[in-house]
């Protein structure tokens, strides 16, 4: 799992509203325009993030990896019939084609995540989002980004504890049962002491939250989140209405 590392990329040095904007804009580019055209326009600006975030994309794959065999089972699932054909090439593609679609936003998440800190997105969202739901959004992103590596980190702790065991021997539900059972009982207990850390430090919902600042960088990179964006406008052209009465 990715997590923020400093650095001095190009991407580092974004605002993250601006690179928030790329990601919203992307989403919705490939998602509106399922075609080669805009399969091709969305590989290309998550090649154009991974070389600005410095971030090899066989990294993304490692990190990612569980995400992308999921994604990998869609088309042969698509594709699978209870009778002859037992395998139909149509769903398959149109399925793979669906798949497709969230490659790029993956790899997109990936360099925010590796180039953003945890502080400036709260602040981003709660710049975006004024109020009491801004900052509620905002803690929410905070703890999941700083709690959700530190779970995993623990499965990982557990699932090792019992292969030292000679865990493999056991029958492949007992193994996923302990893990899990496990797993569960040290979150809660992360969970607990989270919420004493939070007290003792006098938690508060507007603390100082570092400042950001647009530059002429980032206006260039939120108007291309902008661009990506507006994409389903631009299959409303002439000629595709039907008139009413």
């Amino acid at each position: 799992m990715l997590t923020y590392e400093p650095g001095d990329s190009l991407a580092h040095g974004l605002d993250p509203r601006a690179k928030l904007a790329v990601q919203f804009g992307i989403a919705i580019a490939v998602f509106s325009h399922p075609t080669a055209r805009g399969f091709a326009v969305g590989g290309a600006v998550a090649l154009a993030a991974l070389a600005a975030g410095r971030l090899s994309p066989v990294r993304v794959l490692r990190a990612y990896r569980v995400v992308f065999l999921f994604l990998a089972v869609g088309p042969v699932l698509g594709g699978l019939a209870l009778g002859d054909p037992w395998f139909r090439v149509g769903p398959a593609l149109e399925s793979a084609r669906a798949v497709a679609r969230v490659v790029p936003v993956v790899f997109v998440s990936a360099v925010y995540v590796r180039t953003t800190p945890v502080r400036e997105t709260r602040a981003a969202i709660q710049r975006l989002l004024p109020g009491r739901i801004g900052r509620l959004f905002g803690v929410g992103v905070g703890l999941v980004f700083r709690f959700f590596p530190v779970v995993l980190g623990d499965l990982r702790t557990v699932r090792a504890a019992v292969r030292a065991r000679a865990g493999e021997r056991r029958p492949l539900r007992d193994r996923v049962s302990r893990v899990l059972a496990r797993g569960l009982q040290r979150s809660q207990l992360r969970a607990d002491r989270l919420t004493l850390a939070l007290r003792a430090r006098c938690f508060a919902w507007n603390p100082t939250l570092p400042a950001l600042r647009f530059r002429t960088r980032d206006y260039l990179v939120a108007a291309l989140g902008l661009a990506l964006a507006c994409a389903p406008l631009f299959t409303l052209v002439p000629g595709r209405f039907i008139p009413i009465g």
